[in-house]
């Protein structure tokens, strides 16, 4: 896919479309739910994490700017990563608390569950994509 744009909108859309799904049905089964009621954490998950995403890396890169030293050296990353997780588990578990009618604890175990979830279809969905669709220009040789 030759357009960066087009190519991040796509490859947003098809991994939240999959993960909604996945996500909605393996909870219904763990929490013993219906799948309405997973389908909505699901789905309001999904629109937190991408509308998050945007937010903190917008908020990381800018503070990123004004750091003397420049690069993303281990440290740093491990910062994004906590930082970005926490703040997500943060607006999730009081989420999924309330809507599967659980406690904050059964809510963080079941984040906790999504949590090692997304980093295997993470990695997963992005070999997949990037073989389906071509390595973006930024890792191309």
């Amino acid at each position: 896919m030759k357009n960066p744009t087009v190519r991040r909108i796509v490859y947003v859309v098809v991994y939240e479309l999959i993960a909604i799904l996945v996500v909605s049905g393996a909870l219904a089964w763990v929490a013993d739910r219906p799948a309405l009621d997973t389908g909505v954490v699901a789905i309001a998950s999904s629109a937190i994490a991408v509308t998050w995403a945007f937010l903190f890396n917008l908020a990381f890169e800018r503070w990123e700017a004004t750091r003397r030293v420049r690069g993303r050296g281990t440290a740093r990353r491990v910062a994004h990563a906590v930082l970005y997780e926490g703040g997500l588990v943060a607006m999730l578990v009081p989420l999924i608390a309330w809507q599967l009618e659980v406690s904050l604890v059964e809510a963080f175990l079941y984040d906790l569950g999504l949590i090692v979830f997304f980093t295997v279809y993470t990695f997963v969905f992005t070999l997949a994509f990037d073989r389906v669709f071509g390595l973006p220009a930024s890792a191309r040789g």
